[in-house]
Protein backbone atom coordinates (compact mmCIF):
# COMPACT_ATOMS: atom_id res chain seq x y z
CA UNK A 1 0.00 0.00 0.00
CA UNK A 2 1.32 3.52 -0.79
CA UNK A 3 3.00 5.68 1.85
CA UNK A 4 2.23 9.40 1.73
CA UNK A 5 5.63 10.67 2.91
CA UNK A 6 8.22 7.93 2.52
CA UNK A 7 11.15 10.09 3.62
CA UNK A 8 9.51 10.81 6.98
CA UNK A 9 7.55 7.62 7.59
CA UNK A 10 10.40 5.27 6.65
CA UNK A 11 13.25 7.31 8.09
CA UNK A 12 16.17 5.47 9.65
CA UNK A 13 15.68 5.44 13.42
CA UNK A 14 19.02 7.11 14.11
CA UNK A 15 18.26 9.88 11.63
CA UNK A 16 14.82 10.27 13.17
CA UNK A 17 16.30 10.60 16.67
CA UNK A 18 18.64 13.35 15.46
CA UNK A 19 15.77 15.20 13.78
CA UNK A 20 13.65 14.86 16.91
CA UNK A 21 16.44 16.27 19.07
CA UNK A 22 16.96 19.26 16.79
CA UNK A 23 13.25 20.02 16.68
CA UNK A 24 12.89 19.53 20.43
CA UNK A 25 15.71 21.99 21.09
CA UNK A 26 14.04 24.59 18.86
CA UNK A 27 10.72 24.03 20.62
CA UNK A 28 12.24 24.39 24.10
CA UNK A 29 13.90 27.67 23.15
CA UNK A 30 10.64 28.94 21.66
CA UNK A 31 8.49 28.17 24.68
CA UNK A 32 11.09 29.42 27.17
CA UNK A 33 11.26 32.73 25.35
CA UNK A 34 7.58 33.22 24.50
CA UNK A 35 5.42 31.32 27.02
CA UNK A 36 5.56 32.54 30.62
CA UNK A 37 4.17 29.24 31.92
CA UNK A 38 7.11 27.28 30.53
CA UNK A 39 9.67 29.86 31.64
CA UNK A 40 8.35 29.48 35.19
CA UNK A 41 8.37 25.69 34.85
CA UNK A 42 11.95 25.56 33.58
CA UNK A 43 13.26 28.18 36.02
CA UNK A 44 11.64 26.28 38.86
CA UNK A 45 13.95 23.31 38.29
CA UNK A 46 16.96 25.33 37.14
CA UNK A 47 16.68 24.13 33.54
CA UNK A 48 17.72 26.13 30.48
CA UNK A 49 16.83 25.10 26.90
CA UNK A 50 20.51 24.61 26.09
CA UNK A 51 20.67 21.99 28.85
CA UNK A 52 18.82 19.62 26.51
CA UNK A 53 21.66 17.74 24.83
CA UNK A 54 19.83 14.47 24.13
CA UNK A 55 16.32 13.06 24.05
CA UNK A 56 17.11 11.47 27.40
CA UNK A 57 16.97 14.95 28.93
CA UNK A 58 13.26 15.34 28.17
CA UNK A 59 12.03 13.46 31.30
CA UNK A 60 13.81 16.05 33.45
CA UNK A 61 11.10 18.55 32.54
CA UNK A 62 7.78 18.92 34.39
CA UNK A 63 4.53 17.69 32.88
CA UNK A 64 1.89 19.90 31.29
CA UNK A 65 -1.72 19.09 32.20
CA UNK A 66 -5.17 20.03 30.98
CA UNK A 67 -5.59 22.07 34.15
CA UNK A 68 -2.50 24.08 33.17
CA UNK A 69 -3.98 24.77 29.75
CA UNK A 70 -7.36 25.74 31.21
CA UNK A 71 -5.72 28.15 33.66
CA UNK A 72 -3.90 29.80 30.75
CA UNK A 73 -7.22 30.79 29.13
CA UNK A 74 -7.39 32.19 26.58
CA UNK A 75 -4.01 33.05 25.04
CA UNK A 76 -1.31 32.61 27.70
CA UNK A 77 -0.02 29.38 26.14
CA UNK A 78 0.37 30.94 22.69
CA UNK A 79 4.01 31.01 21.58
CA UNK A 80 3.42 33.46 18.72
CA UNK A 81 1.73 36.87 18.52
CA UNK A 82 -2.01 36.67 17.95
CA UNK A 83 -1.60 38.29 14.53
CA UNK A 84 0.24 35.12 13.40
CA UNK A 85 -2.61 32.85 14.54
CA UNK A 86 -4.96 32.16 11.65
CA UNK A 87 -7.19 29.55 13.30
CA UNK A 88 -8.48 29.16 16.85
CA UNK A 89 -10.15 26.03 18.19
CA UNK A 90 -11.20 25.24 21.73
CA UNK A 91 -12.27 22.22 23.68
CA UNK A 92 -15.45 21.89 25.70
CA UNK A 93 -16.02 20.14 28.96
CA UNK A 94 -12.73 20.84 30.74
CA UNK A 95 -12.93 21.97 34.36
CA UNK A 96 -13.14 25.74 34.53
CA UNK A 97 -12.22 27.46 31.29
CA UNK A 98 -12.11 25.86 27.84
CA UNK A 99 -8.72 24.91 26.41
CA UNK A 100 -7.82 27.19 23.51
CA UNK A 101 -5.60 26.01 20.64
CA UNK A 102 -4.09 28.42 18.12
CA UNK A 103 -2.74 27.47 14.70
CA UNK A 104 -0.37 29.34 12.42
CA UNK A 105 -0.38 28.95 8.65
CA UNK A 106 2.50 26.49 8.96
CA UNK A 107 0.58 24.55 11.62
CA UNK A 108 -2.38 24.15 9.30
CA UNK A 109 -0.17 22.96 6.45
CA UNK A 110 1.49 20.42 8.75
CA UNK A 111 -1.92 19.31 10.03
CA UNK A 112 -3.10 18.57 6.51
CA UNK A 113 0.03 16.53 5.75
CA UNK A 114 -0.27 14.52 8.96
CA UNK A 115 -3.91 13.72 8.27
CA UNK A 116 -2.99 12.75 4.71
CA UNK A 117 -0.47 10.26 6.11
CA UNK A 118 -3.16 8.67 8.30
CA UNK A 119 -5.65 8.56 5.43
CA UNK A 120 -3.11 7.03 3.05
CA UNK A 121 -2.12 4.41 5.63
CA UNK A 122 -5.78 3.38 5.81
CA UNK A 123 -5.98 3.02 2.05
CA UNK A 124 -7.59 6.31 1.02
CA UNK A 125 -6.32 7.86 -2.23
CA UNK A 126 -7.20 10.60 -4.72
CA UNK A 127 -9.94 8.52 -6.33
CA UNK A 128 -11.99 8.27 -3.13
CA UNK A 129 -15.11 10.09 -2.00
CA UNK A 130 -14.85 10.67 1.75
CA UNK A 131 -17.87 11.37 3.97
CA UNK A 132 -16.90 13.14 7.20
CA UNK A 133 -19.59 12.81 9.88
CA UNK A 134 -17.52 14.32 12.70
CA UNK A 135 -18.32 17.70 14.20
CA UNK A 136 -17.38 20.92 12.41
CA UNK A 137 -17.07 23.75 14.92
CA UNK A 138 -14.81 24.80 17.77
CA UNK A 139 -13.69 21.21 18.26
CA UNK A 140 -10.93 19.95 15.96
CA UNK A 141 -12.80 16.71 15.19
CA UNK A 142 -13.43 17.02 11.47
CA UNK A 143 -11.03 19.66 10.27
CA UNK A 144 -7.71 17.82 10.09
CA UNK A 145 -9.25 14.92 8.20
CA UNK A 146 -11.00 17.37 5.88
CA UNK A 147 -7.70 19.09 5.06
CA UNK A 148 -5.95 15.76 4.56
CA UNK A 149 -8.59 14.56 2.11
CA UNK A 150 -8.25 17.72 0.07
CA UNK A 151 -4.45 17.47 0.09
CA UNK A 152 -4.70 13.94 -1.30
CA UNK A 153 -6.88 15.25 -4.10
CA UNK A 154 -9.84 13.12 -3.04
CA UNK A 155 -13.41 14.40 -2.75
CA UNK A 156 -14.66 15.34 0.71
CA UNK A 157 -18.30 15.56 1.77
CA UNK A 158 -18.52 17.60 5.01
CA UNK A 159 -21.84 16.28 6.27
CA UNK A 160 -21.03 16.71 9.94
CA UNK A 161 -22.97 14.72 12.55
CA UNK A 162 -26.66 13.86 12.78
CA UNK A 163 -29.42 13.64 10.16
CA UNK A 164 -28.76 9.92 9.84
CA UNK A 165 -31.42 9.30 7.19
CA UNK A 166 -29.79 11.94 4.99
CA UNK A 167 -26.31 10.54 5.72
CA UNK A 168 -27.30 7.17 4.28
CA UNK A 169 -28.92 8.82 1.28
CA UNK A 170 -25.74 10.79 0.58
CA UNK A 171 -23.63 7.68 1.05
CA UNK A 172 -25.68 5.89 -1.59
CA UNK A 173 -26.29 8.71 -4.08
CA UNK A 174 -22.79 10.26 -3.96
CA UNK A 175 -21.05 6.87 -4.16
CA UNK A 176 -19.08 7.37 -0.97
CA UNK A 177 -16.07 5.07 -0.65
CA UNK A 178 -14.62 6.16 2.72
CA UNK A 179 -16.41 6.96 5.97
CA UNK A 180 -15.00 9.03 8.84
CA UNK A 181 -16.97 8.79 12.08
CA UNK A 182 -17.01 7.53 15.63
CA UNK A 183 -17.29 3.74 15.95
CA UNK A 184 -20.74 3.91 17.54
CA UNK A 185 -22.07 6.18 14.80
CA UNK A 186 -20.87 3.73 12.15
CA UNK A 187 -23.19 1.17 13.75
CA UNK A 188 -26.00 3.73 13.92
CA UNK A 189 -25.58 4.19 10.17
CA UNK A 190 -25.76 0.42 9.73
CA UNK A 191 -29.02 0.36 11.71
CA UNK A 192 -30.39 3.19 9.58
CA UNK A 193 -29.56 1.26 6.42
CA UNK A 194 -31.56 -1.66 7.76
CA UNK A 195 -34.50 0.65 8.51
CA UNK A 196 -34.35 2.19 5.03
CA UNK A 197 -33.93 -1.15 3.32
CA UNK A 198 -30.51 -0.16 1.96
CA UNK A 199 -28.24 -3.11 1.24
CA UNK A 200 -24.73 -2.13 2.35
CA UNK A 201 -23.33 -4.46 -0.31
CA UNK A 202 -24.85 -2.20 -2.95
CA UNK A 203 -22.84 0.77 -1.73
CA UNK A 204 -19.29 1.67 -2.74
CA UNK A 205 -17.83 1.75 0.78
CA UNK A 206 -14.36 0.28 1.16
CA UNK A 207 -12.82 1.83 4.29
CA UNK A 208 -13.74 3.61 7.52
CA UNK A 209 -11.54 5.71 9.79
CA UNK A 210 -12.95 5.57 13.30
CA UNK A 211 -11.98 7.42 16.48
CA UNK A 212 -13.33 9.66 19.20
CA UNK A 213 -14.43 7.05 21.74
CA UNK A 214 -13.34 3.69 23.17
CA UNK A 215 -14.12 0.70 20.96
CA UNK A 216 -13.20 -2.95 20.72
CA UNK A 217 -12.24 -5.62 18.21
CA UNK A 218 -15.79 -6.96 18.53
CA UNK A 219 -17.13 -3.59 17.40
CA UNK A 220 -14.63 -3.55 14.54
CA UNK A 221 -15.80 -6.96 13.36
CA UNK A 222 -19.45 -5.95 13.56
CA UNK A 223 -18.86 -2.71 11.67
CA UNK A 224 -16.94 -4.52 8.95
CA UNK A 225 -19.54 -7.28 8.65
CA UNK A 226 -22.47 -4.89 8.41
CA UNK A 227 -20.95 -2.15 6.24
CA UNK A 228 -18.71 -4.37 4.07
CA UNK A 229 -15.57 -2.29 4.53
CA UNK A 230 -12.26 -2.30 6.40
CA UNK A 231 -12.31 -0.33 9.66
CA UNK A 232 -9.17 1.50 10.78
CA UNK A 233 -8.38 3.05 14.15
CA UNK A 234 -6.71 6.46 14.35
CA UNK A 235 -5.71 8.75 17.20
CA UNK A 236 -6.68 12.39 17.43
CA UNK A 237 -5.54 14.72 20.19
CA UNK A 238 -7.02 18.20 20.08
CA UNK A 239 -4.41 19.74 22.36
CA UNK A 240 -1.53 18.45 20.23
CA UNK A 241 -3.01 19.08 16.78
CA UNK A 242 -6.22 17.13 16.24
CA UNK A 243 -6.74 14.19 13.87
CA UNK A 244 -3.45 13.11 12.31
CA UNK A 245 -1.40 12.17 15.35
CA UNK A 246 -1.41 8.43 14.60
CA UNK A 247 -3.25 5.85 12.51
CA UNK A 248 -3.30 2.20 11.52
CA UNK A 249 -1.78 0.86 8.32
CA UNK A 250 -3.16 -2.09 6.36
CA UNK A 251 -1.77 -4.56 8.92
CA UNK A 252 -3.69 -2.95 11.80
CA UNK A 253 -1.17 -3.95 14.44
CA UNK A 254 -1.13 -0.57 16.16
CA UNK A 255 -1.37 3.06 15.12
CA UNK A 256 1.74 4.56 13.51
CA UNK A 257 2.68 7.71 15.40
CA UNK A 258 4.03 10.64 13.40
CA UNK A 259 7.23 10.79 15.43
CA UNK A 260 8.82 13.55 13.41
CA UNK A 261 6.14 15.84 14.91
CA UNK A 262 5.31 14.21 18.26
CA UNK A 263 7.59 12.72 20.91
CA UNK A 264 5.83 9.94 22.84
CA UNK A 265 6.40 8.69 26.38
CA UNK A 266 4.52 6.12 28.43
CA UNK A 267 4.44 6.78 32.17
CA UNK A 268 2.97 5.27 35.29
CA UNK A 269 -0.12 7.48 35.77
CA UNK A 270 0.26 7.35 39.56
CA UNK A 271 3.99 8.02 39.96
CA UNK A 272 4.90 9.71 36.67
CA UNK A 273 7.80 7.29 36.25
CA UNK A 274 8.66 6.20 32.68
CA UNK A 275 7.55 2.73 31.59
CA UNK A 276 9.29 0.50 29.02
CA UNK A 277 7.81 -0.34 25.60
CA UNK A 278 4.95 -2.78 25.82
CA UNK A 279 3.81 -1.69 29.28
CA UNK A 280 0.34 -0.18 29.68
CA UNK A 281 0.51 3.39 30.93
CA UNK A 282 -0.44 6.99 30.29
CA UNK A 283 0.57 8.52 26.97
CA UNK A 284 2.58 11.74 27.23
CA UNK A 285 3.10 13.83 24.08
CA UNK A 286 5.59 16.59 23.31
CA UNK A 287 4.95 18.55 20.12
CA UNK A 288 8.16 19.40 18.27
CA UNK A 289 6.86 21.32 15.24
CA UNK A 290 3.76 23.11 16.53
CA UNK A 291 4.18 26.89 16.40
CA UNK A 292 0.94 28.28 17.82
CA UNK A 293 0.68 26.32 21.07
CA UNK A 294 3.66 23.97 21.54
CA UNK A 295 3.26 21.47 24.37
CA UNK A 296 6.05 19.97 26.47
CA UNK A 297 5.33 16.62 28.13
CA UNK A 298 1.56 16.92 27.89
CA UNK A 299 -0.30 14.28 29.90
CA UNK A 300 -3.05 13.04 27.60
CA UNK A 301 -4.84 10.92 30.20
CA UNK A 302 -5.08 8.13 27.60
CA UNK A 303 -3.93 4.62 28.52
CA UNK A 304 -2.08 2.66 25.85
CA UNK A 305 1.10 0.77 25.00
CA UNK A 306 4.01 1.85 22.81
CA UNK A 307 5.83 -0.49 20.43
CA UNK A 308 8.99 0.08 18.41
CA UNK A 309 8.90 -3.34 16.72
CA UNK A 310 9.26 -3.33 12.91
CA UNK A 311 6.00 -3.26 10.96
CA UNK A 312 5.55 -5.26 7.73
CA UNK A 313 4.29 -2.09 6.00
CA UNK A 314 7.81 -0.64 6.02
CA UNK A 315 7.10 2.36 8.23
CA UNK A 316 9.73 2.77 10.93
CA UNK A 317 7.68 4.89 13.32
CA UNK A 318 6.55 3.75 16.75
CA UNK A 319 3.05 2.37 17.11
CA UNK A 320 0.39 3.07 19.71
CA UNK A 321 -1.95 0.33 20.81
CA UNK A 322 -5.67 0.96 20.82
CA UNK A 323 -6.56 3.36 23.63
CA UNK A 324 -7.53 1.16 26.58
CA UNK A 325 -9.29 3.88 28.54
CA UNK A 326 -8.64 6.95 30.65
CA UNK A 327 -6.53 7.29 33.77
CA UNK A 328 -8.44 10.29 35.08
CA UNK A 329 -12.13 10.90 35.63
CA UNK A 330 -12.69 12.06 32.09
CA UNK A 331 -15.19 9.98 30.15
CA UNK A 332 -15.72 10.12 26.41
CA UNK A 333 -19.31 10.28 25.15
CA UNK A 334 -20.05 10.74 21.44
CA UNK A 335 -16.44 11.78 20.89
CA UNK A 336 -16.55 14.56 23.51
CA UNK A 337 -14.46 14.61 26.70
CA UNK A 338 -16.81 14.95 29.65
CA UNK A 339 -15.33 16.15 32.94
CA UNK A 340 -17.57 15.23 35.88
CA UNK A 341 -16.26 18.22 37.80
CA UNK A 342 -17.41 20.54 35.04
CA UNK A 343 -20.89 19.02 35.22
CA UNK A 344 -20.89 19.77 38.95
CA UNK A 345 -19.89 23.38 38.31
CA UNK A 346 -22.76 23.91 35.87
CA UNK A 347 -25.24 22.31 38.25
CA UNK A 348 -24.00 24.44 41.15
CA UNK A 349 -24.35 27.62 39.09
CA UNK A 350 -27.96 26.79 38.23
CA UNK A 351 -28.99 25.46 41.64
CA UNK A 352 -27.08 27.97 43.74
CA UNK A 353 -25.85 25.16 46.00
CA UNK A 354 -23.53 22.17 46.03
CA UNK A 355 -25.32 19.49 43.96
CA UNK A 356 -25.83 15.81 44.66
CA UNK A 357 -25.44 14.18 41.26
CA UNK A 358 -24.22 11.13 39.39
CA UNK A 359 -23.28 10.55 35.75
CA UNK A 360 -24.56 7.40 34.07
CA UNK A 361 -23.16 6.59 30.63
CA UNK A 362 -24.70 3.84 28.57
CA UNK A 363 -25.42 2.71 25.05
CA UNK A 364 -28.85 2.35 23.47
CA UNK A 365 -28.58 0.34 20.31
CA UNK A 366 -25.22 1.58 19.08
CA UNK A 367 -25.42 5.17 20.29
CA UNK A 368 -23.98 6.41 23.57
CA UNK A 369 -26.02 8.49 25.98
CA UNK A 370 -25.32 10.52 29.11
CA UNK A 371 -27.81 10.57 31.97
CA UNK A 372 -27.32 12.95 34.88
CA UNK A 373 -29.10 11.88 38.05
CA UNK A 374 -29.72 14.97 40.15
CA UNK A 375 -31.12 15.06 43.67
CA UNK A 376 -33.45 18.06 44.09
CA UNK A 377 -35.59 19.42 46.88
CA UNK A 378 -38.78 17.49 47.54
CA UNK A 379 -40.91 20.54 46.81
CA UNK A 380 -39.99 20.44 43.14
CA UNK A 381 -41.80 17.12 42.74
CA UNK A 382 -45.01 18.79 43.96
CA UNK A 383 -44.64 21.85 41.74
CA UNK A 384 -46.73 22.21 38.64
CA UNK A 385 -45.57 20.23 35.61
CA UNK A 386 -44.88 23.49 33.80
CA UNK A 387 -42.49 24.51 36.59
CA UNK A 388 -40.67 21.18 36.41
CA UNK A 389 -40.51 21.34 32.63
CA UNK A 390 -39.14 24.89 32.63
CA UNK A 391 -36.52 23.93 35.22
CA UNK A 392 -35.42 20.85 33.25
CA UNK A 393 -35.27 22.74 29.96
CA UNK A 394 -33.14 25.50 31.48
CA UNK A 395 -30.87 23.02 33.24
CA UNK A 396 -30.42 20.87 30.12
CA UNK A 397 -29.64 23.95 28.02
CA UNK A 398 -26.98 25.12 30.49
CA UNK A 399 -25.44 21.65 30.63
CA UNK A 400 -25.36 21.38 26.84
CA UNK A 401 -23.56 24.71 26.63
CA UNK A 402 -21.16 23.77 29.41
CA UNK A 403 -20.10 20.25 28.45
CA UNK A 404 -20.61 20.10 24.69
CA UNK A 405 -23.36 17.46 24.37
CA UNK A 406 -27.01 17.28 25.37
CA UNK A 407 -27.57 15.02 28.40
CA UNK A 408 -30.75 13.57 29.82
CA UNK A 409 -31.44 14.91 33.31
CA UNK A 410 -33.18 12.54 35.72
CA UNK A 411 -34.52 14.12 38.93
CA UNK A 412 -34.30 11.97 42.06
CA UNK A 413 -35.21 12.53 45.70
CA UNK A 414 -32.73 14.05 48.17
CA UNK A 415 -30.50 11.48 49.84
CA UNK A 416 -30.87 8.92 47.06
CA UNK A 417 -27.35 9.67 45.81
CA UNK A 418 -24.77 8.98 48.48
CA UNK A 419 -21.73 11.22 48.76
CA UNK A 420 -19.72 8.12 49.65
CA UNK A 421 -18.01 7.43 46.31
CA UNK A 422 -17.32 3.82 47.23
CA UNK A 423 -21.02 3.02 47.51
CA UNK A 424 -22.23 5.58 44.97
CA UNK A 425 -19.54 6.36 42.35
CA UNK A 426 -19.65 9.71 40.62
CA UNK A 427 -19.49 8.04 37.21
CA UNK A 428 -21.23 4.81 36.26
CA UNK A 429 -20.22 3.57 32.80
CA UNK A 430 -22.60 0.85 31.64
CA UNK A 431 -21.01 0.45 28.22
CA UNK A 432 -19.51 -2.97 27.66
CA UNK A 433 -15.95 -2.61 26.40
CA UNK A 434 -14.78 -6.16 27.02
Amino acid sequence: MPIFDQDAEQMDRQELAQLQLERLQVTLHRVYKNVKFYKRQFDGIGFLPEDCQSLDDLPRLPFTTRHDLARAYPYEMFAVPLREVVRIHSSTGSPGNPIVMGYTCRDLRAWAKLAARVLTAAGVDRDDVVQVTLSYGLLTSAFGIHYGVELLGASVIPTGPGATFRQVQIMRDYRVTALVSTPSYALVLADQMDDQGVDAKSLHLKVALLAGEPWTEEMRREIEARLFLTAHDHYALSEAMGPGVAGECEHRQGMHLNEDHFLPEIIDPHTGAPLPPGELGELVITTITKEGVPLVRFRTGDLCRLSFDPCPCGRTTARLSRIAGRCDQVVIVKGVNIFPGRVGQVLANVLGEDPEYQLVIGREGHLDYLDIRLAVREGLFFDKMTVQRTFLERLTRKLSQGIGIRPRVKLVEPGSISRDRETSPLVVDLRSLA
